[in-house]
């Protein structure tokens, strides 16, 4: 045999070292003799259980558990089972910690006492949910990178001339400063996502973000892990670390409902409970998660009439119906026709750099059309012409619409011809929105004077104060913007 060299040269120097290997450890270690007395703490054990040596030492474990300084003893039950023993225990210092206890036994297999190791988990945990954290802020920063890509390419101008769609937006700019929920009504392609945007863009939101939810296009087993998120395992096939919902990717922002009418009943009493207590709670969670969101809603159902056959809640309905704005049908606002024809064929040659115009009976086809379709029709009529017209004039034939029975009559005027080769709107179009705005509202405030004689009630019905209506009235009066009188 080969000699081994002698680490210590005494018994003390042994003692001594193996005291200072003890007292030096990171983790804690706890020591018991075989009868679950404690013999031993080092410094690491106080520092993570926040117990001191003359509280423990010389203590029996189950006093200590009956005393509740402890939770939980490790060395009890190995007592019992004579194998290691692995758990996790919160200390009174705040601190979680992996405890695993393991029996001695002496050269003749005699159990003669526990050796109780303590890892301090609280930097662990602080860690792990510093990279939740981040882990989540990115995937917040992709849903909305997402959501921009698939609506950048929806974005479109308001282009208002007709005094139908002036009246919609003066309802608009008088609410996007506000907080208020807004339920935007109207037929399917009349623009109810734009006008949300313009409520957003001009809001005290719009520097964050403005996320689409169309509310019928997601299944309806996933609608409440989409809108809520959901915690880490709450469902099978779920993400391990769980996922924010479209409710916190829009803190700060809005949250545009698109055909809230599709929504789910039960999502319904959920949706209503969010829109009161400004809370989610994530599929699978416990903890509500407080957010500050603006909602602007849509529909092109009739929501009364859900409500009276049982399909809508009347609580969500009256919630939602704070600020209704209606937007009508583009049959009902033919001066807008021309000029959203000319902005969608301007556009389109600049993509595709062509220099494509509408004939003069093509202008008037375009204008006399019903469009049952909306907005949306009119352009995916306009971006097919291009397609279809072998040359850069665009004749009737080429738009493959068919109007009203009665003859088409070419105008003869100054009001397309002008204009036509230039793909631009006449020149008749709005130049100050706010002027015009203004004579519309000037209008709205003779018309209630009229109808209730005075000024209380004409102000209540415009929702204004008497005084911003008396204060308003004078002011555009002073304008001239309107030459009656109250």
């Amino acid at each position: 045999m080969t000699n081994v060299t002698k680490i210590f040269s005494t018994l003390s120097e042994a003692s001594e070292r193996l005291n200072a290997i003890i007292e030096h450890s990171f983790d804690g270690i706890f020591i018991t003799d075989a009868k679950a007395n404690v013999i031993r703490i080092n410094h690491a054990y106080e520092v993570i259980t926040g117990l001191k040596k003359e509280e423990v030492l010389g203590k029996n474990m189950t006093d200590l558990v009956r005393n509740k300084l402890i939770s939980e003893s490790g060395s009890l039950q190995v007592i019992k089972t004579k194998q290691p023993v692995t758990l996790q225990q919160c200390f009174r210092s705040g601190k979680e910690a992996l405890v695993t206890s393991s029996p001695i036994f002496d050269a003749d297999g005699n159990f003669i006492m526990i050796v109780t190791n303590v890892r301090d988990l609280t930097e662990i945990y602080n860690l792990k949910a510093v990279v939740q954290e981040k882990t989540a802020a990115m995937d917040r920063l992709a849903m909305e990178l997402e959501h921009l890509q698939t609506t950048s390419e929806d974005n479109q101008e308001i282009i208002a001339k007709d005094e139908t769609t002036l009246a919609a937006m003066l309802l608009a700019n008088r609410v996007a400063s506000m907080d208020t929920t807004v339920i935007l009504l109207g037929e399917t392609g009349v623009g109810k996502e734009v006008m949300a945007r313009y409520i957003f863009q001009h809001s005290h939101r719009a520097k964050n973000s403005f996320i689409k939810v169309n509310c019928g296009a997601i299944p309806e087993n996933l609608i409440e892990s989409e809108l809520f998120g959901y915690e880490g395992g709450a469902f099978t096939g779920a993400n391990k670390n769980g996922k924010i919902g479209l409710f916190e990717l829009a803190n700060k922002g809005t949250l545009f409902l698109d055909e809230i009418g599709e929504l789910p009943k039960d999502m319904q009493v959920k949706l209503l409970r969010v829109l009161q207590e400004q809370e989610i709670l994530r599929v699978g969670g416990t903890k509500p998660v407080k957010i500050d969101v603006r909602i602007i809603a849509a529909t092109n159902r009739n929501l009364e009439e859900m409500v009276s056959d049982g399909t809508f809640r009347e609580d969500l309905y009256y919630r939602l119906t704070v600020f209704p704005i209606s937007i009508p049908p583009l049959r009902m606002r033919k001066k807008d026709i021309v000029p959203l024809a000319l902005s969608f064929l301007e556009k389109l040659n600049q993509k595709y750099q062509l220099k494509k115009y509408f004939t003069d009976l093509s202008m008037q086809l375009l204008h006399e059309y019903d469009w049952p379709g909306n907005i949306r029709e009119l352009k995916n009529i306009v971006e097919r012409a291009i397609i279809i017209s072998p040359s850069d004039a665009i004749k009737p034939e080429n738009l493959h619409i068919h109007s009203a029975s009665k003859p088409i009559v070419i105008i003869k005027d100054n009001e397309f011809s002008d204009n036509t080769k230039n793909s631009l709107p006449p020149p008749e179009f709005p130049i100050n929105l706010k002027n015009t705005l203004e004579k519309i509202e000037y209008t709205y405030m003779v018309q209630a004077y009229k109808f209730f004689g005075n000024v209380r009630d004409a102000a209540k019905n415009l929702g204004l104060t008497p005084s911003t209506f008396v204060r308003k009235r004078k002011q555009y009066q002073q304008k001239n913007t309107a030459p009656e009188r109250m």
